[in-house]
C-alpha cells in the first residue's frame, strides 16, 4: 500500500554539533515520506509503508490520526498563494500547455497577418509585419525544421551535457560526501544566504546555475533537515530572479551595452557606452537580493512547506551519516582532482595568446571560447573528480559503474525532454511570427505617448520590461527591440543610456521565475518533482511569486534611491545626458 502514510513515532531531527548539522537518516526500508511540521521546522518525521500493529493508514490529503496535520493557513498571503497553486496545477501538463500555446500562435498570427501596423521594427527599419504561421510555406518550414528546432533548443544540450558529468559525481557519492563535509562546519542559519549568493555568482558561468546550483539547492536543504523545495526556490530566485545582480562581470554586460550604445548613437553617433557601465549597481544589488531572498525563504516559503510531504524515492535521497574513512580519502582525492583541473584551466587561460580568449583578448566576452566552453567544463570538472572519488572510496569498481552513473541520470530526464520538444516548437513559432515584438513595440509606444516625468518613466520601463519578459525570455532579444525606443527617448529628456539600461535590467530579472515560458522553467519543475511528485506549474509559480513581487518592488525602489543619492552606476556611467 504505497499510497498510504502510516503513523509512527517521529524520528529525531538533525543533531547539531557546534554550528554544523548531521545525523539525518531515513527509514531503513520501504518507501519513505517526509513531512515538515510546524513544531520542528528543521526536523523530519519519517513514515514507513510497513505499518505497526493497530495503526490505520492515513492518505496524504486526509487529516492525520495523531493530530499532526498542518493547520489551515491563516495568513492572507498563504491563502492567496495556495489558491494560485491550486489554479496553476489545474493547467494542462507543461508539455501539453506548450502545444496549446503553439496552436494559439498559429491562429493569432493568421488573424493578424493581413493587418498593417504603424510601429517600426528597429531590426530592419520597416513597419512590423506579423508572419502567418499557417501559410503553406510556414507549415512546410515547420515540418522541415522540426528536428533541428528541437535539437538546436539551447537549454536541451546545456542540461544534458552538464548532467552527464554531474550524474557521475552523484552516482559515485562525490557530491553527497562533499555536502556532508560542507554541512559539518556551515551554520544552519547561513545556508540560505550562502546558497543564494552562490546562485547569483553562477551567472558568470552562463547557464551553469540552472543545471548545477538549483538542483544542489534541493539537495543541500534536504540534507540539512529543511524542505528541499525551499532550497530549490531560493536557488532559482538567485539564479534567475536576481539575474542582473552580480558583483562579477559576465558576458551579459558587453552584450547589453553594445545594444545600448547602438541605440544611443541614433541621437549622438559619437556616444560610447562602457561594458561595465552598470557594474557598481549590479554589485550592490547582490546584497539586496541575498538579504531579501534570505528573508522570504525562511519567513514565507518554508512556513508554507511545513505541511507538504516529501514523497520522492527514498533510495535517491541524500543520507547524511558521518563520513567514513574511505569516504574521507575519496573526498580528498576528488577535491584534489577538482583543484588540479581548475589550476590547469587558470594556467591555460591567463596567457595573452590563450586558446580560450576571444579575438580581442577578452576571457569574458560572449564570443570567448572560455565562455562558450562553460558547459563542457562543468561536465569534465564533475566527471573526473567524481570518478576519482569513486575509485578511491570504493564505490566504483570498473568503468561500467561510470557509464551507469551517466545512464541513470539520463533516464530521469525523459519527461524534461518531452517538455523541451514542445517548448522548442512554441518558442520558435512565437519568435518567427513577430507577435512578441509587436507586443513590446506597442507597450513602448504607449509609454512614450504618456510623456511621464523621468522617474515615473523609469518605473514604467521596469514594469513594461517585466511584462514583456513573461513572453520573451531572452534578455538580449528584448533589449534589441526596446533599446532603440527607450534609449533615444530618454536621452532627449536628459537621462543617460546607462541609467535606462539599469532600469531595463531590473525589469528583465524579476519575472523570470514566474513564467512557464522561460526555457528552464520546466526543468525546475522536474527538479521539484524529485522530492514532491505532485509538483506542477502552479506549485512552482506560487513558490516563486513572493520572490518576484518583492524583488520587483524593492529593486525598483533601490534603483530610485541609488539614483537620488548619486552613487555611480558603474564605469563612465553618468545619470544625465549630455
Amino acid at each position: 500500500m504505497t499510497g498510504a502514510i502510516w503513523n509512527t513515532a517521529p524520528r529525531p531531527g538533525p543533531k547539531r554539533r557546534g554550528h554544523g548539522i548531521e545525523g539525518i537518516k531515513v527509514a531503513p526500508r520501504g518507501s519513505t515520506k517526509v513531512v515538515f511540521t510546524k513544531a520542528a521546522p528543521l526536523a523530519f518525521t519519517a513514515r514507513q509503508t510497513v505499518p505497526p500493529k493497530n495503526h490505520s493508514p492515513v492518505m496524504p490529503d486526509q487529516p492525520e490520526a495523531n493530530g499532526n496535520a498542518p493547520e489551515p493557513p491563516s495568513r492572507f498571503i498563504d491563502r492567496a498563494l495556495n489558491t494560485i497553486e491550486r489554479v496553476g496545477n489545474k493547467l494542462p501538463d507543461p508539455a501539453a500547455l506548450f502545444f496549446l500555446l503553439l496552436l494559439v500562435v498559429w491562429i493569432v498570427s493568421a488573424l493578424l497577418a493581413p493587418v498593417q501596423f504603424a510601429e517600426i521594427d528597429p531590426r530592419n527599419g520597416q513597419p512590423i509585419q506579423i508572419k502567418n504561421q499557417l501559410a503553406g510555406p510556414a507549415i512546410a518550414a515547420f515540418l522541415a525544421n522540426m528536428v533541428t528546432t528541437f535539437t538546436g533548443f539551447h537549454p536541451l544540450g546545456v542540461v544534458l551535457v552538464a548532467l552527464l558529468g554531474v550524474g557521475v559525481a552523484e552516482h559515485t557519492g562525490f557530491i553527497n560526501a562533499g555536502l556532508k563535509g560542507l554541512l559539518s562546519f556551515t551554520s544552519a542559519k547561513l545556508l540560505t544566504p550562502m546558497l543564494i549568493l552562490v546562485a547569483i555568482v553562477s551567472h558568470t558561468a552562463a547557464d551553469a546555475g540552472y543545471v548545477l546550483v538549483i538542483p544542489l539547492g534541493g539537495v543541500i536543504f534536504y540534507a540539512a533537515g529543511r524542505h528541499p523545495l525551499a532550497g530549490i526556490a531560493a536557488a532559482f530566485a538567485g539564479v534567475s530572479g536576481g539575474f542582473s545582480a552580480n558583483f562579477i562581470p559576465s558576458s551579459l554586460d558587453p552584450l547589453l551595452s553594445g545594444l545600448t550604445q547602438a541605440a544611443a548613437q541614433i541621437i549622438n553617433p559619437e556616444r560610447l557606452v562602457n561594458p561595465l557601465c552598470n557594474w557598481f549597481f549590479t554589485g550592490a544589488s547582490t546584497l539586496l537580493i541575498v538579504l531579501v531572498g534570505w528573508f522570504l525563504t525562511d519567513r514565507v516559503i518554508e512556513p508554507r512547506l511545513r505541511g507538504t510531504p516529501v514523497d520522492g524515492d527514498a533510495s535517491e535521497m541524500p543520507k547524511m551519516e558521518t563520513l567514513g574513512a574511505k569516504e574521507r580519502r575519496g573526498l580528498f582525492a576528488g577535491l584534489a582532482a577538482l583543484v588540479l583541473g581548475l589550476v590547469i584551466l587558470v594556467l591555460t587561460s591567463m596567457p595573452a595568446a590563450s586558446i580560450f580568449r576571444a579575438q580581442d583578448g577578452s576571457l569574458t566576452a560572449a564570443t570567448a571560447p572560455l565562455m562558450q566552453s562553460i558547459v563542457p567544463l562543468i561536465f569534465l570538472l564533475f566527471l573526473i573528480p567524481g570518478a576519482v572519488y569513486g575509485y578511491v572510496a570504493g564505490t566504483v569498481k570498473t568503468h561500467r559503474d561510470i557509464i551507469k552513473g551517466m545512464s541513470t541520470t539520463m533516464s530521469t530526464m525523459g519527461y524534461y525532454i518531452v517538455m523541451a520538444f514542445f517548448a522548442a516548437l512554441f518558442i520558435a513559432a512565437f519568435g518567427q511570427s513577430n507577435l512578441g515584438a509587436l507586443l513590446a513595440l506597442k507597450g513602448a509606444g504607449l509609454l512614450q505617448a504618456l510623456a511621464l516625468p523621468g522617474a515615473v518613466t523609469m518605473v514604467g520601463i521596469i514594469m513594461l520590461t517585466a511584462l514583456v519578459n513573461l513572453l520573451i525570455g531572452s534578455a538580449s532579444a528584448k533589449w534589441a527591440l526596446l533599446a532603440p525606443i527607450f534609449v533615444p527617448m530618454l536621452m532627449q529628456l536628459g537621462f543617460s543610456p546607462e541609467l535606462t539600461q539599469a532600469a531595463y535590467r531590473v525589469g528583465d530579472s524579476t519575472t523570470n521565475i514566474i513564467t512557464p515560458l522561460m526555457p528552464y522553467f520546466p526543468l525546475v519543475v522536474v527538479y521539484c518533482q524529485r522530492y514532491v511528485k505532485r509538483t506542477g506549474i502552479g506549485t512552482l509559480v506560487s513558490l516563486m511569486l513572493p520572490f518576484s513581487v518583492t524583488f520587483f518592488l524593492l529593486w525598483t525602489l533601490f534603483l530610485l534611491g541609488y539614483w537620488m543619492l548619486g552613487i555611480p552606476l558603474g564605469l563612465q556611467a553618468p545619470y544625465t545626458y549630455p
